[in-house]
């Protein structure tokens, strides 16, 4: 067997925990902490046939339906295997072994990931912790300056939680006109902020959007790509043709075409999210402000125990301390289930 890429042999394995979660309360991924609405799973039993199981996946129905509820048209979306296959496409189609990426650290590993396998520079930009983690614009914009062939920022930020204002998505788009500049959306409904209404304004702009995150759709991987169709014709052309599965379009589109589900359950998150945040900071540890539905804390010498501590509970967090020292991360799901994490906490603290 010949040897890899010189690329790959470079990376650092990605191996995420997401193993033995069965029957635990799951803060630890941010996905929807409950399930999905009836709605997805009528669609669901709906679509499941011996002849459309038979057959390859036909997107004529759900793409219309998924563009009409992101307030677009069909020829702005390109559905996608989940985000994954969304920066994988944007990697594929318009980089090359040597361009130069520009990213956020921390943010979404699989920016730096499906880089490093087409040998891209990356060029990461650093969240400080003496500035309560807020974006670094200016810092930013100053990489950007020196030149760049890419740039990819997670809006909500994870793991860190804050979402970048309108403005400055646009200062960030005129200062790289020559640049592709992905917003990840995955968080947009907990945060309200969304830049798909700048998607004809710049050419250069593209929006990424997952039904993982609040519709609870993360076992079927189903993503999407905004942007002005002139971009996006070459997007297609670098993605196989049935990368979605047939399933995983048909609850998009029932999960998008009925958002009162969504809308309950964000509401409901949003509260939560409150009374965790003021718990936690009554309790003595250091809260990042969060755009999303997630909060990230300090627990420093306690990070150890506590994180043990929840998962002998079954309570899933995610320990961040390996990206900022003594974080952990929780999802946040309803207003009960924080009430259960808080508990577990105060019993620990």
């Amino acid at each position: 067997m010949r040897d890899p890429r010189p690329s790959v042999r470079a990376m650092r394995p990605y191996v995420p925990p997401t193993g033995n979660r069965d029957g635990a309360l799951r803060l630890d991924f941010n996905e929807n902490t409950t399930s999905v609405s009836d709605a997805v799973i009528e669609a669901i039993r709906g679509a499941v046939t011996g002849e459309t199981l038979a057959m390859y996946p036909d997107y004529s129905q759900a793409l219309p339906v998924i563009a009409r509820g992101l307030g677009v048209t069909s020829d702005h979306v390109v559905l996608t295997n989940g985000t994954d296959e969304a920066i994988q496409l944007l990697v594929n189609t318009f980089l090359e072994s040597g361009d130069r990426l520009v990213i956020l650290e921390p943010s979404y590993a699989m920016y730096r990931f499906y880089a490093e396998v087409a040998g891209v520079e990356v060029v990461p930009v650093a969240y400080r912790l003496d500035d309560d983690l807020a974006f670094p614009l200016d810092e930013l914009l100053a990489v950007i300056d020196t030149g760049v062939d890419a740039v990819f920022v997670a809006n909500p930020n994870n793991p860190t939680g804050g979402a970048l204002p309108i403005d400055a998505v646009r200062r960030i788009l005129e200062r790289a006109p020559d640049a592709v500049v992905l917003i990840d959306e995955a968080y947009v409904e907990f945060s309200g902020m969304t830049a798909i209404e700048l998607i004809d304004e710049y050419p250069n702009l593209v929006v990424s959007r997952t039904f993982s995150k609040a519709y609870g759709l993360a076992g079927l991987r189903c993503g999407c790509l905004v942007a002005a169709p002139d971009a996006l014709q070459w997007v297609r052309r670098a993605q196989s043709p049935y990368s979605v599965n047939a399933l995983a379009a048909v609850a998009a589109a029932a999960a998008i075409a009925k958002p009162d589900y969504v809308n309950q359950y964000v509401t409901e998150v949003l509260a939560a999210r409150q009374f965790t945040s003021d718990r936690l900071r009554a309790l003595g540890y250091r809260v990042f402000p969060s755009d999303a539905n997630f909060l990230l804390f300090v627990a420093g010498e306690r990070r150890e125990p506590l994180w043990a501590a929840l998962r002998s509970e079954g309570v899933l967090v995610r320990d961040r301390s390996h990206e900022i020292d003594g974080c952990l991360r929780v999802t946040i799901g309803t207003q009960k289930q924080m009430e259960l994490f808080i508990s577990i906490v105060e019993e620990h603290t």
